[in-house]
């Protein structure tokens, strides 16, 4: 390739990863303290806001893939709940591909978030969510390394087994959104 072709391809190439970095702002990091009923975690749930831009079936696919290539499988598409759970014995991913939703994340006493098309939430295994009302929702879900996932519903009795299990989730190897530079490697502090 002569020096001249490459300096008109480089503001392409560069620019698009550049791009790629520069709009996504850093996630919204939350802390939730035990309520006694969800346990929620030691580690912070994450919040990517506006972190693509594809939408419906292309943002579906995009996501899957996107989740897949960083090692976030066992993989589905649909809404999210709406009663208060948690999963104790793996971390959740979820990207919205369409539609939003008005969330209740830490149980009950938790804080309120509102979701849309172009958001990405990590959950680590304990935190509570439960969606409020939502309009049009489209949902991916992963887990990392394709773990296995259960739905605990938040009943007194689900304890002190349930605190056992979240005990004993590895943390991931990546970022479901940006892989082994992501952001919740750095957030989680490993």
């Amino acid at each position: 390739m002569k020096r001249r072709d490459f300096l008109f391809m480089a503001p392409a190439i560069l620019g698009s990863l550049a791009l790629t970095n520069e709009v996504r702002k850093p996630p919204v990091t939350m802390f939730f303290e035990d309520d006694g009923i969800v346990p929620n975690s030691k580690y912070p749930l994450l919040v990517y806001k506006k972190a693509f831009n594809k939408r419906n079936e292309a943002g579906a696919l995009w996501l899957e893939n996107r989740f897949l290539t960083n090692d976030w499988s066992n993989s589905w598409r649909n809404g999210i709940f709406d009663f208060q759970h948690y999963h104790s014995i793996a971390h959740e991913v979820l990207g919205i591909y369409s539609g939003g939703a008005e969330v209740l994340l830490g149980g009950e006493q938790g804080e309120k978030v509102i979701v849309e098309a172009g958001d990405i939430i990590i959950i680590p295994a304990g935190v509570g969510h439960k969606n409020l009302g939502s309009h049009n929702l489209g949902v991916v879900g992963a887990y990392p390394e394709g773990m296995p996932v259960d739905i605990v519903r938040c009943k007194p009795n689900d304890r002190p087994g349930t605190d056992k299990n979240i005990a004993e989730v590895p943390n991931p190897k990546t970022d479901p959104l940006d892989g082994t530079s992501g952001s919740l490697l750095k957030l989680w502090n490993y």
